[in-house]
């Protein structure tokens, strides 16, 4: 059997930011739209996304995972610009989406990521218990599970949410996913574990979900918000379960994060169980990214 090539990449936090009316930016947004222009135009750039993409669609993916965070500070006009580039990246049935909490930023436009990017969102069966989370996606040997986290916050506030009917849901699907031949990857924006300092960004009900994992299981966790690479196991029923972040996609800064980069996962089935190797691309010259080159190659299942 040919092994299956799933791609993923995280908060291309797409620019420039499109012009805002006065009363667009109150409260929170006034805050985000001072941060943008001052230096987070600096770090996410239109053209180092640009060059990661076209790297990624060299290498030919089956399937492209997307972790969320496509916009800024969720302005009306920043989500019709994140569905144009969608396109760019594959159609609604080859790209798996799911949102990140500056794709709910503002309580005003909360819901826009839903109607904006529908196609992308939406799973095989109508399983969905919140917003049309979680859902499911066969697609080749993998059963793509995406919940939100997406939750509007107070300023300085990042943190995501999933609630108990999103993981009452969840629980049941992963319950009956356990006694089918897929290997079951959970999509998510937010990680299950938040890095010293990074309490105001973390996942609120983390404990409640890595629960939910114990219990049934998935083979791996793919996650962004972090902007970094990140690997971390957690104990599930039939032995460790990597969760995985990825750096954001237009990062051109190193700073406190890591330069661009996306994970592509060759998956294939053996006597053992699930074989999953995971190949990192990404730049490696953080002051100014110009090619992106083979970074890693990790063996997550053997």
């Amino acid at each position: 059997m040919t092994a299956f090539l799933l791609a993923h990449l995280s908060d291309p936090h797409l620019g420039p930011l499109p012009p805002a009316r006065a009363v667009e930016l109150l409260g929170k947004r006034a805050i985000g739209y001072i941060n943008w222009q001052r230096k987070r135009h600096a770090v996410h750039r239109r053209d180092v996304l640009t060059k990661l993409v076209a790297d990624l669609h060299a290498q030919h993916p089956d399937h492209i995972a997307i972790t969320g965070d496509l916009v800024n500070i969720a302005l009306p006009a920043e989500f019709a610009q994140a569905a144009a580039w969608l396109k760019t990246i594959g159609s609604p049935y080859d790209v798996s989406l799911v949102p990140g909490n500056h794709d709910a930023y503002a309580l005003s436009t909360r819901r826009h990521f839903a109607r904006a990017w529908s196609d992308y969102l939406q799973g095989d069966e109508l399983i969905a218990a919140v917003g049309g989370f979680p859902y499911v996606r066969r697609r080749g040997p993998l059963a793509l599970i995406g919940v939100s986290t997406a939750v509007p916050t107070a300023p300085f506030m990042a943190t995501g949410y999933l609630g108990p009917a999103q993981r009452a849901a969840l629980d049941k699907i992963l319950e009956r996913l356990a006694d089918e031949p897929l290997c079951r990857v959970l999509l998510i924006h937010h990680p299950l574990h938040s890095a010293p300092g990074r309490w105001a960004a973390r996942l609120r009900d983390s404990t409640e979900l890595i629960e939910v994992i114990k219990r049934h299981g998935v083979e791996m966790v793919l996650h962004g918000h972090d902007h970094r690479h990140a690997t971390v196991w957690f104990e599930g029923p039939r032995g460790r379960i990597p969760a995985i972040g990825v750096p954001s996609a237009s990062a051109s800064s190193g700073e406190h994060h890591h330069p661009a980069a996306y994970n592509l996962f060759s998956i294939e089935q053996s006597e053992r169980g699930w074989h999953i190797t995971q190949r990192v691309r990404g730049f490696s010259n953080e002051a100014s990214p110009d090619t992106v080159t083979e970074l890693r190659t990790a063996i997550l299942r053997p």
